[in-house]
């Protein structure tokens, strides 16, 4: 732990810039400065060539730490074991290296340690209660002194301003904070020293520490705890009920009428492959059909006949009869009788052609 005569030196320190120092770096039983030891500029956390498991001792080594102020401190490897917390009556400094006994009012503290410090005996009318973190059990370290927060209106007051690097959409910006040592619900001004009630909401401020609930708006104004809750009206959540309702309808129907186009683009892709492939089909009956009657043309003497204006003129009526019908035969006689009472021969062309060429007409035929 740093001398008590110290303490001021190390808040100096931390203004000063000195050589390049790689805080944190050294890890157990490695070598460490102490004269390093110094408060972080801006955060004014405290800095030490040790890494965050460890202190350094006297000996100018790392050694591990023998107390922790946090319920759970930074820097610890998961599963760890963790040093533990100071019992009551005791305190761990910012070296974390041993539990001290309190420090009696009026003694030398570290840079706002209002853990440090002893508390007065009616310390639990002086404990601040609003979570602002005005003192712990009613004492202060102000100025790197102990001092118990009972001082009441219109009593002179000790006051100290800290200025903090904050960060913003704008980037960095000073951000000065006042505490000092008046009761709970009293605040020091900084122009008299003296201790004065705090405002209510919607009375003008120029600082925090002036309003009740510790929020000066950019306004000028007290407002509300930065940590109360927003309260919306009950037609707020209707609104939005609807939105997301209409959100979902309306995403359904869009999605029902452009499915609905896609499938009617392919159906009539659909429709139009069969249009073709019907006209192709109709193309090649037209082809057999015309095929067929250039064959039955011919005369037994080999003179062909016309097929468009020939004697007999025949059209079958299969060539506007699907290829499935045609292929299907109803019945298993070869010949058949016309509407004209003449035999048609119900085998093929070719099968015709064949029998009349080896053959030939037998005596006593007609054709």
């Amino acid at each position: 732990m740093l001398p008590a005569l110290l303490i001021p030196a190390a808040l100096v320190l931390s203004f000063w810039a000195g050589p390049a120092v790689r805080a944190g770096d050294a890890k157990f039983g490695q070598s460490c400065n102490r004269d390093h030891q110094k408060l972080q500029e801006g955060t004014y956390q405290f800095q030490t060539d040790c890494d965050a498991m460890t202190f350094c001792a006297e000996n100018s080594t790392c050694a591990h730490k023998g107390c922790r102020s946090d319920e759970f401190p930074f820097g610890y490897p998961k599963n760890a074991k963790l040093p533990n917390k100071c019992p009551k009556g005791f305190f761990c400094p910012d070296e974390q290296d041993l539990c001290q006994p309190l420090i009696p009012v009026g003694s030398p503290c570290q840079f706002n340690r209002d853990d440090e410090c002893e508390g007065p005996p009616n310390f639990k009318e002086l404990a601040d209660t609003s979570g602002f973190g005005l003192n712990v059990n009613g004492s202060v370290c102000l100025n790197n002194i102990c001092m118990w927060a009972n001082v009441t209106v219109g009593q002179p007051c000790v006051v100290q301003n800290t200025a903090y690097t904050a960060y913003g959409p704008d980037g960095e910006f000073i951000d000065i904070v006042s505490r000092g040592n008046c009761r709970v619900g009293l605040y020091c001004d900084a122009q008299t020293h003296l201790c004065v009630q705090n405002k209510a909401i919607g009375e003008t401020c120029d600082a925090d520490k002036e309003c009740e609930t510790y929020n000066c708006l950019d306004s000028g104004v007290c407002g509300d705890r930065a940590d109360t809750p927003r309260q919306v009206g009950k037609w707020v959540y209707v609104v939005v009920g609807v939105c997301i309702f209409g959100g979902m309808a309306g995403t359904l129907v869009g999605l029902y009428f452009i499915h609905r186009k896609d499938r009617n683009q392919e159906r009539e892709k659909r429709l139009q492959y069969w249009r073709e492939q019907n006209a192709f089909r109709q193309n090649i009956m037209q082809m057999q059909e015309t095929a067929r009657n250039s064959l039955m043309s011919f005369t037994p003497g080999g003179s062909p006949r016309s097929t468009m204006y020939g004697r007999d003129q025949v059209q079958s009526e299969d060539s506007q009869v699907p290829m499935l019908h045609a292929a299907s035969k109803s019945s298993a006689l070869r010949y058949y009788v016309s509407d004209d009472s003449s035999q048609i021969d119900d085998r093929s062309d070719e099968d015709l052609m064949m029998r009349r060429r080896d053959h030939g007409p037998s005596h006593g035929e007609r054709f």
